[in-house]
């Protein structure tokens, strides 16, 4: 009678992680470890000690800020400098009407220079060749103030925010034509084609077509025209008149130069940081939205 031994059993053997599907574990190269400190050490003094000394001295009392250093107040008055900027600064005036000329010089800039660049894009006469060219030309060129302030005046609009922002337009529009005919010009019409194969319009193709297209690069587009538009301090001192119309950096020039002997730098930090508050806040609040949106449209585009 024949005996059948069992099978001997293998030895346990340690599958590595990369077998079970699992990506290995990244290792910080000498180099990358390397560029990290380096950037670490410029963000330092150019990023982190300004934003510290802005903080600091926007809480210490007028006499503590007469000269601004990067050492903690002794006594902290962010509260009472927070309510002398709300009351004597105009902020909310300023904040008001920041964000009446924002947010539809935005809207316009984008939608017009979209439709432009579309035209520019698929359209291959030669004389929208020498617009195209104008606008590009825009951006590298210094902004006229005086015709501006000219052309708004004959038009009875100098000094108001609707003046204002249609000089914001106009002069804003060239980076936006710019940035999206390049980005047209790189893209197949097969998409434009086909909607109107089935019978859309024009304005039903750029609608459903052209603008998910052009997602990616009219968000980067509409970052670049907030910082700009909300910042922007030249064409607000020459173009707007009068307290009540003046936007969130104008506002702060006038607070800033209204003392007769000296100026209050905690008082002048303070709005400096009421100033930026606003896109600061967007920011943090719209960051998965704005991530989410850059994913999709990179994968639509």
């Amino acid at each position: 009678m024949s005996t059948t031994s069992a099978p001997a059993t293998s030895p346990l053997r340690l599958v590595p992680l990369e077998e079970h599907g699992r990506p290995p574990r990244a290792r910080l190269r000498p180099a990358a470890v390397l560029k990290y400190v380096v950037l670490t050490l410029v963000a330092v003094p150019w990023v982190g000690l300004p934003l510290w000394m802005l903080v600091v001295n926007a809480g210490k009392t007028t006499q503590e800020a007469a000269i601004p250093s990067v050492s903690l107040p002794s006594h902290w008055s962010f509260a009472d400098n927070l309510s002398v900027v709300l009351d004597q600064g105009h902020y909310l005036t300023g904040l008001r009407n920041s964000l009446l000329v924002t947010v539809p010089v935005v809207v316009l800039v984008l939608l017009l220079g979209s439709m432009a660049a579309w035209t520019f894009a698929r359209t291959p006469w030669r004389w929208l060749r020498v617009w195209y060219y104008v606008f590009a030309l825009s951006i590298i060129l210094p902004p006229a103030i005086v015709p501006t302030v000219v052309i708004l005046t004959r038009t009875g609009l100098t000094g108001t925010v609707a003046g204002y922002a249609l000089a914001l337009v106009g002069t804003r529009l060239g980076i936006i034509v710019f940035l999206t005919t390049g980005y047209l010009r790189t893209l197949p019409s097969d998409y434009e084609d086909a909607a109107q194969m089935d019978g859309a319009g024009r304005w039903q193709t750029f609608r459903h077509v052209i603008l998910p297209l052009l997602q990616p690069v009219l968000f980067t587009a509409a970052v670049m025209t907030v910082i700009n538009v909300w910042n922007d301090f030249l064409f607000a001192l020459y173009m707007i008149q009068g307290s009540d119309n003046a936007t969130l950096p104008l506002t702060l020039y006038q607070f800033s130069s209204a003392g007769q002997y000296s100026i209050n730098w905690n008082l002048v930090f303070m709005h400096v940081i009421l100033t930026s508050a606003p896109l600061l806040i967007a920011y943090v609040v719209l960051q998965k939205r704005i991530m989410s949106g850059l994913t999709d449209g990179g994968v639509t585009g």
